[in-house]
């Protein structure tokens, strides 16, 4: 940074800078005569890549020299990565994210830092030069790659960058992310009598795992079953309110979930195994039949 002119103390102001290769001992020195220059290039074609310097700048003005800067490393610029990533594993985490790792590349140091790494993904029905782009700063190997569409063929490859620019590319690998989840575009109640999901057999393939999910109405706590079946039954207390919901749900994500269904009191006349005594009123359970009639289509 310059000095500002109320610090300079005199005419003929200008800079001394002084450097030499880290680990030397005598120092090489160059006069910067202008009191507003902030920079100075030494030049040599020889310097090796990425090499290091210890540096110290001084002032000076027509009545003498002043005090030096603390010394500080520089480095001479640094060549582009010359080597590839290894390794490299992808894993689909959902309809839309996938997981990508690899391993750093046993880069030559002399010549560069790898600053971070840069991640290319694409569909097989893209060009390369098209892919989706996501960069990572450090010496993080693992990123995840977002909004992405589900069921679908991606390829993944992985290169390291610095400040010279982006090195080889790995080779490619694939991924397939997972199936998009399902959702319940209405659900009806017809009947009260237990949970009877008999109305989507017909497209029952469309959701290959279903969850009910119910809680007696004045708690927050809820239960759940999940099932690959057209039907579930729930043995419930007959003398609270229940609220019942259902959802698809599969590796892609849970699907939405239905309205609430709320499942009134249920007389005692109508208990399975209900008896003279009064004692067994939360284990002997009255089951109650909900006929579903559900309409499902595809989220996508």
């Amino acid at each position: 940074q310059t000095v500002p002119e109320e610090l300079q103390n005199g005419g003929g102001f200008g800079y001394v800078v002084a450097f030499r290769p880290f680990g030397t001992v005598s120092w090489m020195q160059t006069v910067v005569a202008s009191p507003d220059a902030a920079r100075y290039v030494f030049r040599n074609e020889t310097l090796p890549p990425f090499s290091p310097y210890e540096v110290k700048v001084g002032v000076y003005n027509n009545k003498g020299e002043g005090s030096f800067s603390p010394v500080t490393v520089v480095y001479s610029a640094e060549e582009e990565p010359t080597r590839a990533p290894t390794t490299v594993l992808a894993r689909s985490l959902s309809a839309s994210d996938v997981e990508v790792s690899w391993t750093p590349p046993q880069e030559n140091h002399h010549k560069g830092r790898i600053q971070g790494y840069e991640v290319r993904c694409w569909r097989h029905d893209e060009k390369e030069e098209n892919a989706k782009r996501i960069r990572t700063v450090g010496n993080q190997t693992s990123t995840k790659v977002t909004n992405l569409r589900g069921n679908v063929l991606y390829h993944l490859a992985v290169r390291a960058y610095n400040t010279a620019g982006t090195g080889p590319s790995s080779a490619a690998v694939n991924v397939t992310t997972k199936k998009p989840r399902e959702c319940l575009a209405a659900i009806n109640l017809d009947a009260v009598r237990a949970v009877d999901i008999s109305a989507i057999s017909a497209s029952s393939s469309l959701f290959p795992l279903l969850q009910v999910l119910y809680r007696w109405n004045r708690q927050s706590s809820t239960s759940v079953i999940e099932t690959n079946k057209t039907s579930v039954e729930l043995s419930l207390p007959f003398n609270e309110d229940y609220i019942i919901e259902i959802k698809p749900f599969s590796d892609g994500g849970d699907g939405s979930s239905s309205e609430q269904i709320r499942i009134p009191k249920i007389s005692n006349a109508y208990a399975r195994g209900s008896g003279s005594s009064t004692s067994n009123a939360c284990t002997l359970s009255a089951i109650s039949t909900i006929m579903i009639s559900l309409t499902a289509r595809s989220s996508l």
